[in-house]
């Protein structure tokens, strides 16, 4: 059975997976109506979806431990950027965000004992070490790429494939 603590953090999990969520479909709402950006779009819409998986996972956790999940309300995510460059350092700050959160659930599951939570976090722990090496190859190619137009027609060619094993050649 959860602790109480225990289960208000991963309520806060929850509302972080879905702002995540949110975040990412805005962006790729966003990128759908710029020129030639069909792969990031896919790319963005592909993350929103797995956030929001990320999140169902959660809820159903804390469901099945004696808890209650809550479904959370959503503020208005950034809706338009400078840049396509702009776009990803939020998305990677973001990822970010969620590692330390994810992180601190860790520690709290250790100092309460509860090795069960401990144990559900792991993939999340081995989740965000994907996110984050993927945001940051991301990062990494627009900066290299900088103005260049015929690389940001590459990148976006590419992206679908750049996650890896699991990440990538789903359609929208």
């Amino acid at each position: 059975m959860l602790s109480q603590t225990m289960q208000e953090a991963l309520n806060r999990q929850v509302l972080m997976e879905a702002q995540s969520s949110q975040a990412y479909l805005a962006m790729a709402s966003w990128a759908d109506i710029q020129p030639g950006l069909k792969g990031v779009t896919q790319f963005f819409f592909k993350h929103s979806d797995e956030e929001r998986m990320h999140m169902l996972k959660l809820i159903t956790y804390i469901n099945e431990r004696g808890g209650f999940a809550i479904v959370p309300p959503l503020e208005q995510p950034t809706l338009t950027f400078v840049s396509l460059k702009k776009a990803f350092e939020e998305l990677f700050k973001h990822e970010v965000k969620v590692s330390e959160s994810i992180n601190e659930l860790v520690d709290m599951s250790l100092k309460e004992k509860d090795y069960a939570t401990h144990n559900f976090l792991q993939w999340y722990v081995n989740e965000q070490l994907e996110e984050e090496r993927l945001a940051r190859e991301c990062n990494d190619k627009l900066e290299l790429i900088g103005d260049d137009k015929s690389g940001l027609y590459l990148f976006d060619r590419d992206i679908m494939n750049m996650g890896g094993e699991g990440h990538g050649n789903k359609k929208h």
